[in-house]
């Protein structure tokens, strides 16, 4: 059964004994009372869509309002404006992946300033304009499974001196850039002979991403592995090597994207593996949670929330993703796993 299904129909069963199993809160609000918007980075990308679908899915089954609102551009000033269009309609919560780690710090404050519930999910703002983050996995997590999944592929010889590059959205985006610099961290502590020959960014445009991988090719003959931790780039990287008539055999590409935009270069060879986590699951997760949280909830870091369908989730501190000083009412709460994609297990999978 695809994953995706599967996680729809689990939702579907265990909501008979799980709905509201931490209450109605303290707003006086019943769950048709309340509205989440649900903010992307951009619409139109299939790790967005995917995690809107499970939004949307658990807010069918609990009974609250989830409006997507998102920009078919990777911009700050949209989303600030969409922030600012949620306020005046006052709505109960604001569920956002965050393109910046502080220009929307203003838009936000507003928000919290009017009443409104703030939760992350994907990529991150200060701790301060927010009350919960749904994380992915922390930098170290992260930063490790994208250099395994390259050096996984390598030869003995490789792995004594790859030569290789980052590829991915921007040099300002909160999650990939933390990623991104752990894995810096455990290539000088696990293969010190590896060279960064450069980084590259394509801005979550799926054309410039494609040229950008062209030029990375044309520039940089002798790369070894090219590591793309961005659901834009992976694909454009990918394509670029498969118009250049390259394989898995000729240079390694990984990093993280949805299964179905990478499925066929696996299939052709193209790339050997790429992973990923659930993101159908992370935004139920931020769909909920701003729920739970409109409804008057309250929590303290190493509480466990109940989500219907999910099960417990317990709040993580702020300090597991390098924060310092964050308001002690603020927590992350993590997904359970992430998945290394290949040939073997990407048609189990459906996003």
């Amino acid at each position: 059964m695809k994953k995706s299904i599967l996680f729809v129909l689990v939702v579907s069963l265990v909501f008979s004994v799980a709905v509201f199993a931490n209450g109605a809160g303290d707003s006086g609000k019943d769950a048709a009372d309340i509205e989440v918007v649900f903010i992307p980075k951009l619409t139109g990308n299939m790790f967005f869509e995917s995690a809107n679908v499970g939004a949307q899915d658990i807010a069918a089954k609990v009974g609250f309002t989830c409006t997507y609102d998102g920009s078919p551009n990777a911009s700050v000033a949209d989303q600030v404006q969409i922030i600012n269009s949620a306020v005046a309609r006052g709505v109960d919560a604001i569920s956002i992946s965050s393109l910046t780690p502080d220009g929307l710090n203003d838009a936000l404050k507003k928000a919290q300033d009017n009443g409104i519930k703030v939760v992350t999910w994907d990529s991150d703002v200060d701790p301060m304009y927010r009350e919960l983050y749904v994380n992915q996995g922390t930098p170290e997590i992260l930063g490790k499974l994208l250099v395994d999944m390259a050096a996984d592929q390598m030869t003995d010889s490789q792995k004594a001196s790859a030569k290789f590059a980052f590829f991915y959205s921007s040099p300002t985006v909160t999650d990939q850039n933390a990623w991104v610099e752990y894995a810096k961290v455990y290539i000088g502590e696990n293969y010190p002979g590896w060279e960064l020959l450069t980084t590259e960014y394509g801005e979550q445009d799926a054309q410039k991403s494609f040229q950008i991988g062209q030029s990375i090719l044309d520039t940089y003959s002798d790369l070894d592995a090219i590591l793309c931790p961005d659901s834009t780039a992976l694909p454009g990287m990918a394509e670029a090597a498969r118009r250049a008539n390259l394989t898995k055999d000729d240079i390694i590409i990984t990093g993280f994207a949805t299964p179905s935009s990478m499925r066929e270069y696996l299939k052709d060879n193209t790339i050997e593996a790429f992973g990923l986590w659930d993101c159908g699951l992370q935004g139920a997760m931020g769909a909920y949670l701003a729920y739970w949280l409109a409804l008057g909830n309250t929590f303290s870091v190493g509480d466990s929330i109940d989500i219907p369908g999910i099960g417990s989730v317990k709040v993580e501190s702020n300090d597991i993703q390098g924060y310092k000083n964050a308001p002690k009412d603020t927590g992350i709460v993590l997904l359970p796993e992430r998945v290394v994609f290949t040939t073997a297990n990407v048609d189990d999978y459906n996003f």
